[in-house]
């Protein structure tokens, strides 16, 4: 039996969810061991596709101080010796992490009890805690340091296109959203250039909706979608946070970005995500406080396709596959 466990985020989710399909479509029902916390619950706690799914009352440890942080540890603790009970019972052999503050117990409970444990480390800054396990794993896997896939969708790949010149552009500020990012598509929006897509986030929607109707502008606006790989097969260009998720769905679907990372990453993780990209000429990047809506008119559709062309060499649609075969083959 197998473990997938980590998340709280969006991102690391992603990873989850794809290793689990590719286990399923092997005939393997993996369990699942997160947190109530974060998104863990909405994502997976009715999905069938795990034999069973465990949230734990954990919470993440670096962003407390004091006595709150000695308590996140000892909470961490309590959990990670109820993993050794879902252990036992399930006969698990394997533990695999995509890291995050869910992670914890599982992970912990891998090292603490002889299982074979792996890491999915997604970011080109790695996470405290996986930096800790990662001499406890008999494999980490991450496109920014050792060259591995990313996994992501078949569709981004099978739905790839080469752009070729600038007429629609996607915002994309992830599910809770990015405010400057919204800000950002209402001063592009209002030049009446360009067809705009705009996942605005749940937080910040009803702002969005309110700017697009009260200046009549023909906007594709949502807060959130299960059918994004589709809204981003339409687009030109996407500006986007730079979580490494979401980065290679764009890197995979060739689509030429305007990163802008969150500024409260955890150790500025999504700037060096996208500085990945920018150092071989395949992105852009921006800080928040210095989007200028001119920037687009300085675009060439000459180096649009050419980038477009380039990012299809960066990432391998057989990402899920390969760490699942190498996984299974431990």
């Amino acid at each position: 039996m197998i473990v997938i466990t980590g998340g709280g985020t969006g991102g690391h989710l992603v990873i989850a969810k794809a290793i689990k399909e590719e286990l399923n479509r092997r005939g393997i029902k993996p369990i699942f061991i997160g947190s109530t916390y974060g998104q863990d619950r909405k994502w997976f706690e009715n999905d069938e596709g795990w034999e069973a799914t465990y949230f734990f009352d954990t919470s993440g440890v670096m962003n407390k101080k004091g006595v709150y942080k000695i308590i996140s540890l000892l909470n961490i603790l309590k959990f990670t010796f109820k993993c050794y009970s879902i252990f036992k019972k399930y006969k698990v052999e394997k533990v695999f992490s995509v890291g995050g503050y869910s992670a914890g117990p599982a992970s912990f409970g891998a090292v603490f009890f002889g299982k074979k444990f792996f890491i999915h480390e997604q970011n080109a800054s790695m996470g405290r805690l996986n930096r800790l396990l990662t001499p406890f794993a008999k494999k980490v896997f991450s496109s920014f340091f050792y060259n591995d896939p990313y996994p992501v969708r078949k569709e981004f790949f099978e739905k790839y296109r080469v752009r070729k010149e600038l007429k629609t552009i996607i915002f994309l500020g992830g599910s809770q959203g990015a405010k400057a990012i919204n800000s950002f598509a209402f001063e592009v929006a209002k030049m009446r250039k360009f067809n705009i897509i705009h996942q605005t986030g749940e937080k910040d929607f009803k702002r969005c909706e309110k700017f697009y109707r009260e200046n009549n502008l023909n906007v594709d606006y949502f807060a959130f979608s299960n059918n994004l790989v589709d809204k981003i097969t339409k687009a030109d260009f996407a500006v986007s946070r730079a979580g490494a998720s979401t980065l290679f769905e764009l890197v995979s679907n060739g689509v030429p970005t305007l990163f802008v990372p969150y500024p409260y990453s955890a150790g500025n993780h999504q700037y060096y995500n996208a500085q990945f990209l920018v150092n071989n000429g395949l992105a852009f990047l921006e800080f928040e406080k210095n989007l200028d809506k001119n920037f687009f008119e300085k675009i060439d559709n000459s180096e649009l396709e050419k980038i477009s062309k380039n990012l299809k060499k960066i990432n391998n649609q057989n990402g899920v596959k390969l760490i699942v075969d190498t996984m299974i083959g431990y």
